[in-house]
């Protein structure tokens, strides 16, 4: 699309606003407004303003004027069209402004300025001024307005009359059957031209579809850009921002909504299979939270503050340090902490009926997850109430979490501290020293396990590996092909099964080994394999389990029954 048709685009999303402001001023400081009791025939959200007190504003005077086309047989509209245009709309004086929920309607015969509805339509069968604009809701026009016609999160509707300027629909879509002697515009929803339409310039439609009457008359161009399906429409998208967004809730019972619904249920599987797969650490949450309920949402509170301090300081530093690969983790990071957190938050809130039924099954923290989640998405099509639960669960939880993490961090220097000690048992007046040397077992219990970094360049190591392998064979069988991670998958399990360490675990140290100190068999490798696709799926959480697991396992370890230590130098794993 042309550099042109973008900036046309940006500045016609900013028309509401431009067109509202002087209208809104002028009323605030005009100094003899109407007074509140309006006679009957004046509708009650007129406001009048002074003619002499309006202020005028040139750059939105030059914005809001028709668009002036080239010779290349487009219409040129003049500035004599607009004021011709104004002339039979009369010198009007007042503005219709509704906001928060009434509509602004000018009836057949009235004579108003602009027309315009913040949280509301606006609906205009008589001569407007300047602009008839509403933002949630839908502008509906049959007579003559002096500029545009404009709707903001709704649909623009021109079914008669004449536009002096343009006629625009963001996220929305915009029907015309009238003469509009500017543009028009649909960004994210549709065009449809009526049979008695004139479209003097040109239609600019994003992510819609452009239907047009044969009895339609366009002196313009067409411009449509595609988002996808063009069946498929914005349906959902408007129906959400209608009934959920304006009412300040996530969900709503409504058409067009199921969506809404699928997404929300597919989140709350994925918080289930988290607290399947890591009960135990859900479950040291819940009892921070229950303990340690001040102190854990003073942490949520101080997380969020400092995240974006965090950002910056990373963003800075990496350019000296380690290169780009810090940020995204971090922000992998706090994507993680946020999603466990809800998860905490949903099991404490399901164990909370444990008080009232006393059935042992809720203390189970998937049953109290899938539980507290039911009772959440019930709450989350409230107005208002929705959006204030939404953002306290994640606040209250990602505090939850980050100060869990820092009593476990202390907890395991204490630990660390007390097996440096040259004595055990020293308060008891028990001593013994510390043995020089253990026989040389690869075993999940007297070895060190590997952490997450470790593990991640092992990982990259062998993603290094299978690349160069697959580039060499391509050469030899060019019809050699595949997925890159089935075949690393194939690599991982083969070397798992017959030697327990990949090439980049050798390098690194690190051996795969069965918590029972059995040989990893081609079975258990296999699990440990598939399983890293799901350990994969949820954004690699379950990779990153490592980093916050007390025995340093991923999930897909947990499932397999296996983990990684390492290997003392010298030890063969060849």
């Amino acid at each position: 699309m042309k550099s042109k048709s973008i900036r046309k685009i940006f500045a016609l999303s900013l028309m509401a606003t431009l067109t509202t402001w002087p209208v809104l001023r002028a009323a605030e400081i005009a100094p003899e407004a109407t007074p509140l009791a309006a006679s009957a025939e004046q509708p009650v959200a007129a406001i009048s303003v002074a003619p002499d007190t309006a202020p005028k504003n040139e750059a939105t005077e030059q914005l809001l004027k028709p668009k002036k086309h080239g010779a290349k047989g487009k219409h040129k509209i003049s500035a004599a069209s607009r004021s011709e245009n104004k002339s039979a709309a009369g010198q009007a004086n007042d503005a219709l402004v509704s906001v928060f929920g009434s509509a602004s309607t000018l009836a057949a015969g009235e004579i108003a300025e602009a027309v315009v509805s913040i949280f509301g339509s606006s609906t205009s069968a008589g001569q407007v001024g300047d602009a008839v604009v509403s933002v949630f809701g839908s502008s509906t026009s049959s007579g003559a307005v002096g500029d545009a016609v404009v709707s903001i999160f709704g649909h623009t509707r021109v079914t008669g009359g004449t536009v002096g300027g343009d006629a625009v629909a963001i996220l929305g879509n915009n029907y015309v059957n009238g003469h509009v002697k500017g543009e028009v515009v649909a960004i994210l929803g549709d065009v449809d031209l009526g049979p008695a339409a004139i479209v003097d310039g040109d239609i600019t439609c994003i992510g819609g579809v452009v239907t047009r009457d044969a009895h339609a008359v366009l002196n313009g161009n067409v411009e449509n850009l595609t988002i996808g399906s063009q069946a498929a429409g914005f349906a959902g998208l408007h129906a959400w921002l209608k009934q959920c967004l304006l009412y300040a809730r996530p969900l709503a019972f409504g058409p067009n909504l199921l969506w809404a619904w699928w997404l929300a249920l597919a989140a709350l599987g994925c918080y289930a299979l988290v607290a399947l797969v890591a009960p135990n650490a859900v479950e040291q949450c819940v009892q921070t939270l229950e303990n340690q309920p001040g102190k854990s949402l003073l942490a949520g509170v101080l997380a969020w503050l400092l995240t974006p301090v965090a950002f910056v300081l990373i963003a800075l530093t990496i350019l000296i340090v380690i290169g780009l690969a810090l940020l995204p983790l971090f922000a992998l990071a706090v994507f993680f902490f946020s999603l466990f957190g809800r998860v905490v938050m949903l099991a404490w809130l399901g164990r909370q009926l444990n008080k009232f039924f006393q059935q042992r099954a809720l203390d189970r923290p998937v049953v109290a997850v899938l539980i507290g989640g039911i009772i959440i998405l019930g709450l989350y099509t409230v107005p208002v109430i929705g959006f204030i639960i939404y953002q306290l669960i994640g606040l209250v939880g990602f505090g939850v979490v980050v100060y869990t993490v820092l009593l476990a961090y202390r907890q395991n220097k204490k630990i660390a501290a007390a097996m440096d000690s040259p004595l055990v048992g020293e308060a008891s007046g028990l001593t013994v020293p510390v043995v020089a040397s253990l026989p040389l077992i690869i075993s999940a219990a007297t070895l060190p396990r590997a952490g997450f970094w470790p593990r991640l360049l092992a990982t990259l190591l062998d993603a290094v590996v299978v690349s160069l392998a697959l580039g060499l064979l391509h050469r030899v069988w060019p019809g050699l092909g595949g997925v890159f991670p089935f075949w690393l998958a194939v690599y991982c399990i083969s070397l798992w099964a017959t030697k327990g360490a990949t090439i980049g675990g050798i390098i690194c140290g690190l051996k795969v080994v069965r918590l029972d100190d059995r040989p990893v068999s081609w079975s258990v490798a296999g699990v440990r394999g598939l399983s890293a696709f799901l350990s994969l799926a949820i954004a690699g959480l379950g990779f990153i389990w490592v980093a916050f697991d007390d025995d340093k396992q991923s999930w897909h370890d947990k499932i397999a029954g296996t983990t990684i230590v390492k290997v003392p130098k010298g030890t063969p794993l060849i």
